[in-house]
């Protein structure tokens, strides 16, 4: 019987307006066998938001209960609001064979790399601060206030693009998204990976 591969979990990261949420859903689109962690938070839904689809959303009490409880494999404060990964959830996928891709901040890119120091972790820049302050303003969601605010922290969050095996600028989509996707294809290529996919095709190769 062909044993079942390990998935791979990606750690996507990119301040906000960079695109990354987009990206993510083509990438998704155009590639089998991989999904996105649904996380936990304690912010309010938005406007056609699906609780279980888009976000798990708790309140704080049960966001704590659930931290008291080691249920994250990774939580932080964003904002106002608290944002958590199931550890259950991405465990259950990695080992039936499928990538996960985790789409979080630096800081639970640290905590994620510390317990899974074999992850694949992806940081996604805007061209130009002009460009990303123009997307942030163009979204008409915001006030002036709040879009100053996420423009200071997008420029901490750039920061730390450094601690991440891959950079990838999202000015063309298509290039940025093929950039994504070679990623993901090449990682599945390594030998440990085809190893354990190809087992009865390399033993039948051998043999």
């Amino acid at each position: 019987m062909q044993k079942t591969s390990t998935g791979t979990l990606y750690v996507f990261s990119a301040p906000s307006g960079a695109g990354k949420t987009t990206l993510v859903k083509a990438l998704l689109e155009q590639t089998s066998d991989i999904g996105v962690s649904v996380s936990h938070t304690t912010r309010d839904p938005r406007d056609g938001e699906v609780n279980g689809k888009d976000y798990n959303f708790v309140s704080q009490d049960e966001f704590k209960d659930l931290i008291s409880a080691n249920a994250f494999l990774e939580h932080a404060q964003v904002f106002d609001n608290f944002y958590g990964t199931s550890q259950i959830w991405v465990e259950q996928e990695l080992d039936a064979g499928r990538d996960v891709i985790l789409e979080i901040d630096w800081q639970g890119a640290q905590q994620i790399r510390q317990q899974m120091p074999d992850m694949v972790s992806v940081f996604i820049l805007p061209p130009s601060r002009e460009e990303l302050l123009k997307r942030l303003t163009g979204r008409g969601t915001d006030s002036e206030e709040v879009i100053a605010r996420r423009m200071q922290d997008a420029v901490s969050e750039m920061s730390h693009y450094g601690e991440f095996d891959y950079l990838i600028i999202n000015d063309d989509f298509e290039s940025a998204l093929h950039e994504l996707r070679s990623v993901v294809l090449a990682r599945r290529q390594r030998i440990s990976a085809q190893s354990q996919k190809q087992q009865v095709l390399l033993e039948n190769l051998l043999n």
